[in-house]
């Protein structure tokens, strides 16, 4: 399991760094294994920030992310590569995640020549055609072509059957389908379900609502670094209770609604101060928590 413990992440900022912004603040969840946790915000709400730390790509300040009983923050070398081997992320441009001078075979034999040196070619060969046709993407349609050759879902495709090629036990998908379009969307969307059912535990960043109910068993609503509300996503979606998610939920667009005038939202307050403790959750159903109004 990988459980994440009173997490956070203070960033120093303003001229010579004499100012704090804390980022993340006492957050704690856990990812089970065949479970997609949605972590869901504004901008500036800490989730990216939560992912990065995660993939070992940012420190915390405080806390803890533990990974089978192993503290994250304390591997090195070996045990950090092993970590790698069943930690991985996709994120949200596509286009940014490969060398555009690459075709994409020479791609995936950097993870060949890093992780599985003494594979022969035969056998390297049919494990990687294994790891994109599980993906549904035709190895000779795409090995040999350059980034640019391919669109945006058969690029997030490839990343996602990179992670597969390391046995992954756990992806952080962030903001993965935030520039495909809609019939694309889907598509990667039903291949995480998929992925899911396989027994990967995915941790699912994005600021859209409806993706998250549609994917997720379990949902974090954060504001400001700060877990608002979480439980069994159908309650967190089905009977909010903190007054953010209900503004946040109350800001989607329905299909059968036309605009119209914007409905007075409730009164929130402004980012914590530093140092001030993250709102308390409490109980406010099975598998439901948040914090006081």
């Amino acid at each position: 399991m990988l459980r994440l413990e009173q997490l956070s992440k203070t960033y120093s900022v303003g001229a010579f760094g004499g100012g704090r912004l804390q980022a993340v603040r006492d957050v704690s969840f856990d990812i089970r294994p065949g479970e997609v946790v949605s972590l869901i915000g504004e901008s500036g709400s800490g989730k990216t920030t939560i992912g990065r730390m995660i993939l070992r790509l940012v420190a915390p300040t405080a806390g803890h992310i533990w990974f089978d009983d192993a503290d994250v923050s304390t591997l090195h070398r070996h045990a950090l590569k092993e970590y790698y081997r069943r930690v991985q992320g996709v994120f949200q441009d596509p286009f940014s995640s490969y060398n555009p001078i690459f075709k994409i075979d020479r791609t995936f034999a950097m993870i060949r020549s890093g992780f599985f040196p003494g594979v022969d070619g035969r056998t390297w060969r049919a494990k990687l055609e294994a790891a994109l046709e599980s993906v549904s993407l035709d190895p000779g349609g795409v090995l040999g072509k350059f980034p640019h050759q391919l669109s945006g879902g058969q690029l997030q495709r490839l990343l996602v059957a990179r992670a597969l090629l390391l046995d992954i036990r756990y992806l952080v998908a962030d903001e993965i389908i935030s520039m495909l379009d809609a019939s694309t969307r889907i598509d990667v969307l039903n291949l995480l379900g998929e992925l899911k059912a396989r027994g990967l535990g995915i941790v699912f960043i994005t600021h859209d609502l409806s993706l998250g109910n549609y994917i997720s068993d379990t949902t974090v609503i954060l504001r400001h670094g700060c877990v608002v509300e979480m439980g069994a996503t159908e309650k967190v979606f089905g009977d909010p209770r903190h007054p953010y998610t209900k503004s946040l939920l109350a800001s989607v667009a329905q299909l059968h609604a036309k605009w119209g005038p914007d409905e007075e939202e409730p009164a929130l307050d402004g980012r914590p101060a530093p140092g001030e403790p993250a709102p308390e959750l409490v109980a406010v159903d099975d598998d439901h928590l948040a914090a006081a109004s």
